[in-house]
């Protein structure tokens, strides 16, 4: 459906029914705990520390990112007459011991005083400029300067600091890993993989697109969307940020433009499993319980080694959708502005189908009562755009990011555990399973 503003809603799969049958899972095989991952010091522990000599580092960069005006003068003792005529005139500060600061006069460049020191026998760099590692440089990450959309204003993405994505990225630099992800498999429509803000995500691609589908359908960009959400490339200095940050996507196109059949969801899940995806996203579903049961089987089989979340659907009405409704998927509704209250639209259990929800993330507004442009979510779009849109199909990969942190931070979780621990984690505080990275990334290095 398309709503006023570029908005795009969660993608009716066309899937081919079959026989009923039963999608139980056999119990997961009992796996030995994991050592600890991301263990945190403790008050009066030791800690072994190795020195680097000074001549092991390699020579300073004058490229990178530091403070104008100031060169960082290193080495103590007394200095030489030539360095103490270099200096004279000179405005310096003393850092710690044995380091200084040297402020460049004014009309010289910092590189140029540099050699001009380093000719006087003094050992120089830069003050170089380091940037926090969980606020990455994307305009759309809240601080930040935001996304231009075309006639309708500059937004960013709120959703990443209602999720606690920020805080999962601090918590994991903190242990000394760079926030990346597990290889999550995006089962969508053709995901645009040239999209500047895609650049060196995509790390392979498929498609099972079967006559019926109707050929590759890049006009919506849902495909592209459901990607970024996961992994966009972040702190790029570009666009919005994924909320994995880093790591690898593989791009599984299963949905064409009449949708998507049977077929081409259970040869999509094989690949992914395939190809070793540790988690899989499906922005997809049919109302209601057609009794698929190939499609049954093919999720219970990919259940035993990746996370499978799917988009719980987008009618209050129907139920929770199929597949999100199947026992071995994480089912994920949305909430728009209020993180304690199902927006207008997501799917939520019913007296003909009660399956529940299992975890809720912002997903928009859409078009419920009161909506601004504001509360939609801000996601990646054809042409190496961006767009504001709307549906549970966007709620899906923030579950399905945090996964793949979870199961890159501690690579000895199973499937069945992730899931277990993520469900564990969420925010009630508000009266809805609100997903928290936070704390589902904590749970996983326990």
């Amino acid at each position: 459906m398309r709503l006023p503003v570029p908005l795009l809603c969660a993608v009716t799969a066309s899937l081919l029914l079959s026989a009923c049958g039963s999608s139980d899972a056999p119990p997961a095989p009992p796996v030995p705990a994991p050592g600890p991952v991301c263990a945190q010091q403790t008050a009066g522990a030791a800690v072994q520390v190795q020195a680097v000599p000074a001549a092991a580092v390699g020579a300073p960069d004058w490229t990178a990112p530091h403070v104008p005006g100031r060169v960082l003068l290193l080495g103590g003792g007394t200095l030489s007459a030539q360095a103490v005529t270099t200096l004279s005139g000179v405005v310096t500060q003393t850092v710690t011991d044995g380091v200084r600061l040297a402020f460049t006069p004014a009309g010289t460049d910092d590189r140029a005083f540099a050699v001009k020191l380093e000719q006087a026998g003094l050992r120089t760099q830069p003050d170089f400029l380091y940037a926090p590692l969980a606020n990455p440089n994307d305009p759309g990450v809240p601080g930040n300067a935001g996304v231009p959309i075309a006639g309708v204003g500059t937004f960013t993405q709120s959703y990443l600091t209602r999720v606690r994505a920020p805080q999962a990225w601090t918590f994991l630099q903190g242990c000394g890993k760079t926030p990346v992800a597990a290889k999550t498999a995006i089962l969508d429509s053709k995901v645009e993989a040239g999209h500047p803000d895609l650049t060196g995500r995509v790390a392979g691609s498929a498609s099972f697109l079967s006559p019926e589908a109707g050929g590759s359908d890049t006009s919506t960009g849902h495909g592209t969307a459901s990607a970024g959400l996961v992994g966009a490339a972040t702190n790029n200095g570009r666009g919005v940020a994924g909320v994995t940050w880093s790591g690898p996507l593989l791009a599984v196109e299963v949905l064409g433009a009449s949708g998507g059949s049977t077929s081409d969801l259970a040869s999509g899940l094989d690949e992914a499993v395939r190809q070793g995806a540790k988690v899989i996203n499906m922005s997809l579903g049919l109302a209601g319980d057609p009794g698929d049961a190939v499609l049954a089987r093919a999720l219970t089989d990919a259940a035993k080694s990746a996370v499978l979340v799917a988009a719980a659907g987008n009618t209050a009405g129907d139920g929770v959708y199929y597949p999100a409704s199947h026992p071995d998927v994480i089912a994920v509704g949305a909430v728009a502005q209020n993180d304690g209250q199902l927006a207008c639209y997501s799917a939520r259990p019913s007296s003909a189908r009660p399956r529940p929800l299992n975890i809720v993330a912002p997903g928009g507004a859409g078009n419920c009562a009161g909506a601004t442009n504001a509360a939609q979510m801000l996601i990646l779009a054809p042409g190496g755009g961006y767009a504001l849109g709307a549906g549970t199909s966007f709620a899906a990969p923030l579950v399905s990011g945090v996964a793949a942190l979870m199961r890159a931070a501690n690579p000895a979780l199973s499937a069945a555990d992730t899931r277990a621990r993520l469900l564990a984690s969420v925010n009630s505080a508000s009266g809805q399973p609100l997903l928290d990275a936070d704390a589902a990334v904590r749970a996983a290095t326990r």
